[in-house]
């Protein structure tokens, strides 16, 4: 049977992004290929999710017209959702990239400030909603307690549910006391969860090794951008090397990445498959403009590209 994957996003966005000739300070820059999307880490993996033939749910807090907008995208996109209205206006966040240089500019709010009415009322969701896997992913609006993914964390364990949590700082810290199934950091946000520099290969996976044996989560995905990615299980640690290809957007490619893993381990797959199919999500982000704009025929044209280099079998 088809597992099903719910995704929690406690601060949303709208993802406006576009491209200019050159990106100047002063004068106008003007902008072309506009997109719009429903933003935030959850909202992108559940988008992948479903883009990908999985039983997914998102659930969102979000509010304002803003709010309205990504319910509206959602709908549209034809992604499960269920959403808890909260009187603050969901962000906006923009992202440019200049075709001049080929550099990607983003700018991310930081979000409104919550009231303890409406992220309670998203954790009751949470007990309720019933799902074999949760992805809880993101930053968190000001005014919510940096435990809130411990306390997320808690209340699937005891539910039965496969917990997997990408944050950073004292969220993802205060989740791992609790014990999760599974993290994905980038490498930076990994060396600042370990406390040090991890300059290669060896000491990554002995890190990652390290933490798993402590009993606070049981694996371990880094993303290390170009150079591909890594998992970590208490059998052993895989590699997965990088695909070349043209650079568009780096909005929502870790968020595909963990989509695509997550829903093969849901699946039974091997721990070389599912990395396999996680850098194959990513590296299909990357090549798109918005935010995770990305269709199960890129995926698995680039999953092909990884059985042609012989570094995971066919399928």
């Amino acid at each position: 049977m088809p597992h099903r994957i719910i995704t929690l996003t406690l601060n949303p966005a709208v993802d406006l992004a576009c491209s200019a000739e050159s990106v100047v300070p002063t004068h106008k820059v003007r902008t072309s290929g506009e997109h719009i999307d429903p933003g935030g880490g959850g909202i992108n993996v559940a988008r992948v999710l479903h883009a990908l033939g999985a039983d997914t749910l998102a659930v969102v807090l979000a509010g304002g017209v803003t709010g309205a907008l990504i319910e509206d995208l959602l709908n549209e996109a034809g992604v499960p959702h269920r959403t808890v209205r909260m009187k603050g206006r969901t962000r906006i966040s923009f992202t440019v990239f200049d075709r001049t240089t080929g550099l990607e500019y983003r700018f991310v709010p930081e979000g409104p400030t919550v009231e303890e009415h409406d992220w309670l009322a998203t954790l009751e969701l949470m007990q309720r909603i019933q799902g074999d896997w949760l992805i809880a992913s993101g930053s968190l609006e000001t005014g919510m307690p940096p435990d809130i993914y411990a306390q997320v964390a808690r209340t699937a364990r005891a539910r039965g549910q496969w917990i997997v949590l990408d944050a950073t700082g004292q969220p993802l810290r205060l989740a791992l006391e609790v014990g999760v199934d599974l993290i994905k950091p980038s490498l930076g946000e990994f060396e600042a969860l370990i406390g040090t520099k991890l300059p290669d290969p060896a000491s990554q996976e002995a890190a990652a090794l390290t933490l798993i044996r402590s009993g606070r989560t049981r694996m371990v995905a880094v993303t290390l951008g170009e150079n591909g990615a890594f998992l970590a299980t208490e059998a052993g640690v895989v590699r997965m090397p990088g695909l070349t290809v043209p650079f568009r957007s780096a909005v929502g490619a870790g968020d595909s990445f963990l989509a695509a893993l997550v829903l093969s381990l849901s699946q039974g797959k091997s721990q070389t498959e599912a990395l396999a199919w996680g850098v194959a999500a990513g590296t299909a982000a990357v090549v798109c403009a918005g935010t995770a704009r990305i269709r199960r025929e890129d995926v698995e044209l680039q999953f092909r590209r990884l059985v042609e280099l012989d570094v995971v079998a066919a399928v």
